[in-house]
């Protein structure tokens, strides 16, 4: 992730959109904070981020600003515990993504394997 960003990058790339502020009402204090992360993030980049590091100081203080929490908090937010991979849930949903399943695999695994018969002259 980029590290530096000035005023209106941040203002055009993490500002926190109506719908996706509705997603915080019933979170508080760096749960709150963690969750518009990890949100915004995967909006941004496609991906959540491997850890709290990752993400630009920055990006969080412009966060912490709009949720209503100090930005210090975010160094509180729980990375293994039960809470973040049911955020991270909550934020696929919302993006109309799931996550991948054994099945997916397979059938990928099977496309592949006819894609090559199939360029191979096969088909």
């Amino acid at each position: 992730m980029k590290r530096q960003w000035d005023e209106d990058e941040l203002a055009e790339q993490w500002t926190l959109a109506p719908n996706e502020l509705m997603l915080l009402a019933n979170k508080a204090g760096p749960t709150r904070l963690g969750f518009a992360v990890l949100l915004k993030v995967f909006g941004h980049d496609g991906r959540f981020p491997r850890s709290q590091q990752e993400v630009a100081g920055a990006v969080v203080v412009h966060l912490a600003k709009q949720v209503g929490v100090a930005a210090d908090q975010y160094l509180q937010y729980d990375w293994a515990g039960r809470a973040i991979k049911y955020h991270r849930a909550q934020i696929r949903a919302f993006f109309g993504f799931r996550e991948a399943t054994l099945q997916d695999a397979e059938a990928s695994a099977t496309q592949r394997r006819l894609t090559a018969w199939g360029a191979a002259g096969q088909l």
